[in-house]
């Protein structure tokens, strides 16, 4: 090892400088892939903390989901958004990506920062997951995988249901506790990426176990929350799970799952808050090859 130490201190200093970069890169393993800089962090709780100049009176945002694998179609609804003055905020009930990866995070975020200059808050979804299952990238990006925050006399809820058997003990604790306090405030919202249940019925299961999503409906009808939001159906549906009103957003980007007018076309939502209400206004977004 000395000699070698001595050879090197003989050497040019161009040279030597070569010899110390490689001897880094080899026994790196790759470091500069991994250490390259992440798109944004803490992101959703920088968003919140804009969310704190809202004015007075009704507030309005848009709600959109599933915007993975199609950028063309992204780019139409982040343009509709960027377009209309009144709204204060976006929300995406997750699958912003097909895959958890530094690489597609990079490029969703080149997308809406293009596109969009409003607060743009994200729920989890499961493609935004890593492998197996992996939540760390996606906490160094977004920040906690599950939050509330409360604006204007409305208290907003986002879950985490990607989970093995979808929300678990640690979450459910704290979501009932999110709960306990939202009672004070005029609507109670909640956002997440898998809906309770499959509102297509049938064989249709693309939701969150039927035990799981009877043991949320029943807490979130013991809270009288206002509305529920979801996404994972590739569609656009709307109705109420045990009682609780809900609406299923996933038109954003990703391959529809039908072909019926009525619930499979590419959109987002206009959301209004006023006095307890809420008003949801469906925005079709119209796609190369639409008639």
């Amino acid at each position: 090892m000395m000699m070698f130490k001595n050879r090197l201190q003989r050497l040019p200093a161009v040279r030597l400088g070569l010899i110390l970069l490689w001897l880094l890169a080899w026994t790196g393993g790759g470091l500069a892939a991994d250490s390259a800089p992440l798109p944004a962090q803490a992101w959703n709780l920088r968003q919140v903390e804009r969310l704190k100049t809202a004015g007075e009176g009704a507030l309005t945002f848009a709600v959109l989901g599933d915007s993975r694998s199609n950028p063309p179609v992204f780019a139409q609804v982040l343009k509709s958004i960027a377009r209309d003055p009144g709204l204060a905020f976006a929300i995406e009930v997750g699958d912003m990506v097909e895959q958890g990866t530094l690489e597609q995070f990079d490029a969703f975020f080149k997308q809406i920062r293009s596109a969009v200059r409003l607060p743009f808050l994200a729920v989890v979804g499961n493609h935004d997951l890593g492998k197996d299952h992996d939540l760390t990238l996606y906490r160094e990006i977004f920040g906690p995988d599950y939050y509330a925050f409360q604006i204007k006399g409305n208290y907003f809820i986002m879950v985490n249901d990607t989970e093995v058997g979808g929300v678990g003990e640690p979450q459910w604790r704290w979501l009932e506790d999110e709960l306990k306090k939202s009672r004070a405030y005029k609507t109670r919202l909640v956002f997440l990426h898998i809906p309770l249940f499959d509102p297509r019925g049938g064989e249709n299961r693309h939701c969150l176990p039927e035990t799981t999503g009877r043991r949320l409906a029943a807490l979130f009808r013991q809270y009288h929350v206002t509305h529920i939001f979801a996404g994972h159906i590739h569609s656009y549906f709307s109705g109420h799970w045990d009682g609780v009103p809900f609406t299923i957003t996933g038109g954003a980007g990703a391959p529809l799952y039908g072909t019926d007018p009525e619930h499979f076309f590419y959109h987002y939502l206009k959301v209004t808050l006023k006095e307890g209400a809420v008003q949801v206004e469906v925005q079709r977004i119209k796609a190369e090859g639409d008639h």
